[in-house]
């Protein structure tokens, strides 16, 4: 066949290339190969082939592709799953790619052959190269034997046709595609026999060197088989002779740690079988360190270590108040465990839980119930656990195993009767990996955790007489399971005379600390402390707070730097300098009372909140449009609101056909935040009524509780903290259910008298009582 000048299908090769007299197995997957392939097929199956210089280029053009290839012939084709193809080609001869014609379906170019500059006449040098290269090749077939010894006779018996010998020696060298091509290149065939002496003199050095360092390796891991064989045999004669272990100071050590520690049978008897097996092994094989770090973890343990504990209730109050104002509920329940554990020293530990908002002291407060006991103290955060292996430990039989987050606290904390926080209990998830709440459970039951089984231990311990004290921001995220197993104590947000005290006693001197500040050069005036309070926070818990007063704090101590003057006195004035003006006015934010806004009150994780409620009435066809992040139990409320306006249409002034002829909106501002719950039912409701009837609601009254559709008002829990949200918000009428007036004893005495609560059955009072 003439390939002068002809147009042929292009086959582009990633990380390969081939030479003439080359036969080989090609696996073709893209789109633009294989419909190369299937043209070549039609039409007298020749193709070119060529490498590419960037085997990640996945559709490649002229300037991707090395321009010097081979002509094949296309031997045989195997069809394989997902339209691949496995083609077996021949090269033939050298060709040049002149330029490409187009790249689809396939790449075709046009091509020229090329011819290699022979040699003319055979001298003495060129057949010392020869059989050098047929010496070295030898050598290299030794070393590598990845070559067909077929192949290998032919290249032997080729070395006076000097192309074709130049040929399949190359195309039989395992080095990289570059190198290949500078061959293919090389159009002298004196130059490439060169190019092939040096390579396969580089490649034989290299492969000597290889074989030389895994010969080492062998004799190393030989050398180490027979030293283990050896140590075998000698702990066999050992045993024989009842000899001594060869780490006798460490053994002696382990065993008296043994008999030092009080553990039962069980325990003794795991112990004692794991200090024997160490005995056995060789000192620096991998699992005698498995069996010292498991034993070492076990000795490290308090199993006997007790700290003596303050039982003295009067003293523990005074440091419980030093450290902290207000938490009444939580120092209540700790010195009456005191004043029990004086009639009864054999009580065990209690299993607390403080539920309440961010920020009102739940963490702290338990360090400090911690010191005034006078037991050690630990903590760990289960926010964002979802591995059961946190809590009870991961199996010996894993590498770097470990036990669970529970037994390390105890061993840290040194001692068997300390108090220990698992903070954000209610953040914990679950994955396939297991429920570590569900692990929890034994933790945290009296009736099973004298005999806790860790994982990694492997050995019951005694938890019973630690004191655990948990953490979270709300009971609904708790399983009930693990709920039911403690002793609940809910913190509510702090009143405006709680932050008052507590920044005044603590947040200001801890800042005036931290930031090496004298009160007589600084001094903060109760009138600013108030100022921060009323309108720059609006928070359930004193974070906030903190945060403010540290800013107030740094920004005095610029000022005292840059102006040179002794001291300050931050006031009113230099509050509202010092922070910008305020960000909460004292009045509420919805004083135009207008149809269709009505004033709610909800209780979040975060305490309780104000929450606006807005409806209104269009022209339209009985559409019900619901938005602002509305959980399911708030659509049915409003859904249930719609049926109660329904029922008495006519009694409170409405159009008796508005849910066809009218299009209604309910909207809850700060879309952002998902929002839930039944107490939002008469305040749905009522905002309905005073849109459809084009009546305004009073904007100095809130309300909270749930609706049924004959109008019923149903009780609402979260009352003192809907109250104390209402009274952040200057707001002092409050509706609630009627039988949520036993509630109103746990609101603070000192803002209780501030408030008008209005007590109601049915949804006609709190119309009566709303509306203006």
């Amino acid at each position: 066949m003439n390939f002068e000048n002809i147009k042929i299908p292009v086959l582009a090769l990633r990380g390969l290339n081939i030479f003439p007299e080359m036969t080989i197995s090609l696996d073709v997957q893209r789109d633009i190969s294989v419909n190369a392939v299937n043209t070549a097929m039609k039409n007298e199956q020749v193709i070119f082939i060529t490498a590419q210089k960037d085997a990640e280029v996945e559709k490649p053009e002229y300037s991707d592709l090395y321009s010097l290839g081979v002509v094949a012939i296309i031997k045989q084709i195997l069809k394989l799953p997902d339209n691949n193809l496995r083609v077996l080609v021949k090269g033939i001869r050298l060709a040049q790619l002149e330029y490409v014609d187009s790249y689809t379906p396939y790449i075709t170019g046009s091509i020229v052959p090329v011819c290699l500059d022979g040699i003319k006449k055979k001298t003495k040098a060129t057949e010392a190269t020869v059989r050098s290269i047929l010496s070295l090749f030898d050598e290299y077939f030794n070393y590598t034997r990845h070559i067909n010894s077929e192949v290998h006779s032919i290249i032997s018996s080729s070395g006076e046709d000097f192309e074709r010998f130049t040929d399949l020696v190359a195309a039989n060298l395992d080095i990289s595609v570059e190198k290949r091509q500078d061959l293919l290149e090389t159009l002298s065939v004196s130059k490439r026999l060169k190019m092939l002496l040096k390579i396969l003199t580089e490649e034989n050095e290299i492969l000597a060197l290889k074989n030389s360092i895994n010969e080492q390796v062998k004799e190393s891991i030989d050398k180490n088989q027979r030293e283990y064989y050896l140590r075998e045999q000698l702990k066999v004669i050992h045993e024989e002779l009842n000899g001594d272990s060869f780490n006798e100071n460490e053994i002696d050590e382990y065993l008296k740690k043994l008999d030092s520690i009080a553990v039962s049978d069980e325990v003794y008897r795991k112990i004692s079988k794991e200090i024997k097996r160490l005995q056995l092994m060789p000192d620096n094989s991998h699992e005698a360190t498995v069996v010292r770090t498991y034993l070492d973890t076990v000795f490290d343990l308090p199993w006997n270590d007790e700290t003596p504990e303050m039982t003295n209730p009067e003293k523990c109050k005074k440091i419980l108040d030093k450290e902290h104002y207000g938490l009444q509920k939580v120092k209540e329940r700790i010195l009456e465990y005191l004043a029990v554990r004086e009639l009864a020293p054999d009580k065990n530990g209690m299993i607390l839980c403080l539920i309440g908002p961010p920020g009102v002291g739940k963490t702290s407060v338990v360090s400090s119930v911690a010191s005034a006991m006078g037991r050690k103290f630990a903590r760990l955060s289960l926010g964002g656990v979802r591995d059961e292996a946190d809590i009870r430990g991961h199996r010996k039989t894993y590498i770097g195993s470990m036990p669970g987050r529970i037994i390390n606290a105890v061993k840290n904390a040194g001692s068997s009767n300390a108090v220990i926080l698992l903070d954000e209990i209610d953040k914990m998830a679950s994955d396939f990996r297991g429920d570590p709440a569900s692990a929890l459970l034994e933790v945290l039951d009296k009736e099973q955790n004298h005999s806790f089984r860790d994982h990694y231990l492997e050995i019951p311990f005694d938890l019973s007489k630690v004191m655990f004290i948990t953490t979270a921001n709300t009971a609904s995220s708790i399983p009930p399971a693990l709920y039911d197993r403690l002793e609940i104590i809910e913190l509510s947000s702090y009143t405006y005379l709680e932050k008052f005290n507590i920044a005044k006693k603590h947040l200001l001197p801890k800042q005036l600390k931290e930031h090496n500040v004298k009160s007589s050069v600084i001094r903060v005036t109760d009138s600013a402390i108030k100022e921060i309070i009323e309108h720059y926070t609006l928070e359930a818990g004193v974070r906030n707070l903190e945060r403010e007063l540290a800013s107030v704090i740094r920004k005095a101590v610029y000022e005292i730097r840059t102006t040179k003057v002794d001291k300050i006195t931050v006031g009113i004035k230099e509050v509202e300098r010092f922070l910008g003006v305020r960000k909460f006015d004292e009045k509420n934010e919805n004083d135009l009372s207008e149809p269709g806004v009505v004033n709610g009150l909800a209780y979040t994780s975060y305490g309780g909140t104000l929450l606006n409620i807005e409806a209104t009435v269009l022209e339209g066809s009985g559409k019900v449009e619901l938005t602002g992040q509305l959980g399911d139990i708030m659509k049915e409320s409003a859904r249930a609101a719609i049926c109660y306006i329904r029922s008495k249409a006519t009694k409170l002034s409405v159009d008796n056909s508005f849910y066809k002829d009218k299009d209604i909106h309910i909207h809850v501002p700060e879309g952002a935040t998902p929002k839930d719950g039944p107490s939002a039912g008469i305040t749905m409701a009522t905002a309905l009524v005073s849109a459809l009837s084009g009546k305004a609601v009073r904007q100095d009254v809130a309300m909270t509780g749930e609706i049924t559709i004959r109008g019923r008002v149903l009780p609402i829990g979260g009352l003192k903290e809907k109250a104390l949200a209402a009274h952040r918000h200057k707001i002092y009428n409050i509706i609630i259910p009627y039988d949520n007036l036993k509630d109103i004893t746990n609101i603070p005495e000192e803002i209780k008298d501030d408030f008008n609560f209005i007590p109601v059955k049915n949804m006609d009072e709190v119309i009566k009582h709303a509306l203006i």
